[in-house]
């Protein structure tokens, strides 16, 4: 890799001063790197897509092999063979999203310690086990646990690898790979459909329905692509064998002071658990990715459309997922170009209001396919958007870890609510069930606006302090105590 002109000496002698700043806090074996080349706009674009190429398809398939069993074996069988009546379905749903909830945030804090490249293949294979015994229950309650189980082996991945990527990626580079990522759930939701169809026709096999061979063959496949990713993914950049020293290095600096000028803090102290469960933009955060997550588990989960037959019913679920993932490509790409995440979440947020203002109508059936169509592309292209956001905006590795971890793991309680909503004896308009999801979309676009404000009003003090630091009216903070500070500190720039 070749190193462009020499940059001019005040921008080296400014280098040197933050790499000296930061080497006094080397807590990964940076100061080991040599010093960080400097790259060209193409260099730095083959550096990432080197990057992208090594961390994103296995990530991508390990997401995708996760959602894959979610809503289509309803279809095949299981609610008749079980005897799931009345609202046991809804229970089976919601005691998956109970443990899934509750162990997200210790998932994401034992992450570091045990390594991405062993914690995160092995959930996968532990998962995937799970779920192929999920294929062999024979009464309710045996399925209720295996579950819970479930809920407990999947708590970590999702939270887990946001926070992952948000380790090797700049905030500007962070919502396209979460998008990336995220989009495996959309063409999961595609594929599914198509992938149970072809299954449905195992029914009757070795005495087993159609929705025991879809718990059965994905969890096989879980597990084969855990046992994968155990020889693929590796851990943090300084620790990257796939990159030389120069890139590694690169990739280090270019993280350590994407978000903050002195280098983040990268030291586990219990004061980060603090400043999480404390900090104010966490909490507001969790109510607008509950406007979206909801939507998005109720229409994940109650999708098929039981009114047709079961083959129709699982090919009318692909067209909509197709067309979420155009939008969320579109979305997570012009988002981090143009380094604003709130206009493509209320983009998606009028979309899901759209679409279940027209399916809680009596319209025909194609009205609400079409209102189904917005909603999926609403909630799925707005998700990525709405983690990336948050994570760009917390500074501290260890905070960030703990802030994104109760972020999904709070806000995916509104899926648990999703999970209880959309009841049998609701059919066909489902009133309850989507007035409560407009209810989650009408939140969001009440504090959606509410952060923004807050936001550009922190902003735009912190710009007016460093104004006066400048002029010599105010004592700029040290080095150490801008790091303490995180993003707290004055020089620290919220992204809308």
């Amino acid at each position: 890799m070749t190193s462009s002109p020499t940059p001019s000496l005040q921008n080296e002698k400014a280098s040197e001063t933050r790499l000296e700043e930061a080497n006094e806090y080397d807590f990964g074996g940076e100061s080991q790197l040599p010093r960080p080349p400097i790259l060209s706009e193409e260099e730095e674009r083959k550096l990432w897509r080197k990057i992208d190429f090594r961390l994103m398809p296995i990530l991508c398939v390990m997401y995708l092999m996760s959602f894959m069993d979610r809503g289509n074996a309803k279809l095949q069988g299981l609610e008749t063979q079980l005897n799931l009546t009345g609202n046991r379905y809804n229970i089976v749903l919601t005691m998956y999203f109970i443990p899934y909830c509750i162990f997200e945030c210790p998932a994401n804090l034992v992450l570091k310690r045990f390594r991405p490249s062993l914690w995160l293949p092995g959930i996968t294979v532990v998962w995937g086990i799970i779920m192929t015994l999920m294929g062999l229950v024979k009464t309710y309650p045996q399925l209720v646990g295996v579950r819970v189980c479930l809920g407990v082996a999947e708590a970590g991945l999702f939270p887990g690898v946001a926070y992952y990527l948000s380790l090797w990626y700049p905030r500007n580079a962070l919502q396209s790979r979460i998008g990336l990522f995220f989009g495996a759930a959309t063409i999961a939701g595609a594929f599914s459909g198509l992938f149970a169809f072809a299954i449905s026709f195992m029914s009757g096999t070795q005495g087993l329905l159609g929705w025991s061979w879809i718990f059965i063959i994905e969890g096989i496949l879980t597990v084969a692509v855990g046992l994968v990713a155990f020889l693929v993914l590796v851990d943090f950049p300084v620790t990257a064998k796939f990159l030389t020293p120069e890139e590694r290095a690169f990739v280090v600096w270019k993280k350590k002071f994407d978000n903050s000028s002195v280098g983040e803090e990268e030291q586990f102290m219990v004061k980060h658990l603090y400043q999480a469960f404390m900090d104010w933009q966490i909490w507001i955060h969790i109510l607008i990715y509950m406007s979206l997550i909801g939507p998005l588990y109720g229409i994940t989960l109650f999708l098929p459309f039981g009114e047709f037959s079961t083959a129709i019913s699982q090919l009318l679920t692909v067209p909509p997922y197709i067309f979420a993932t155009i939008v969320l490509g579109v979305f997570a790409y012009y988002s981090d170009k143009l380094m604003m995440r709130f206009p493509f979440i209320l983009a998606a947020q009028i979309m899901c209001l759209i679409g279940f203002s027209i399916n809680i109508a009596d319209v025909s059936s194609g009205a609400k396919y079409f209102g189904t169509f917005l909603i999926v592309a609403g909630s799925y292209s707005g998700f990525p958007g709405i983690v990336a956001w948050l994570g760009n905006n917390l500074c501290g590795q260890y905070k960030r870890g703990v802030g994104m971890a109760l972020h999904i793991g709070i806000g995916n309680f509104s899926g648990a609510i999703a999970s209880n909503i959309f009841r049998t004896q609701d059919k066909p308009r489902f009133i309850l069930g989507h007035g409560i999801e407009l209810m989650f979309v009408g939140i969001g676009l009440i504090f959606l606006p509410i952060t923004v404000f807050v936001y550009t009003r922190i902003n735009m003090k912190r710009a007016q302090f460093m104004d006066r630091v400048a002029q010599g009216l105010e004592k700029k903070p040290s080095a150490k105590e801008l790091r303490e500070l995180g993003d707290r500190a004055p020089d620290f720039k919220y992204i809308l």
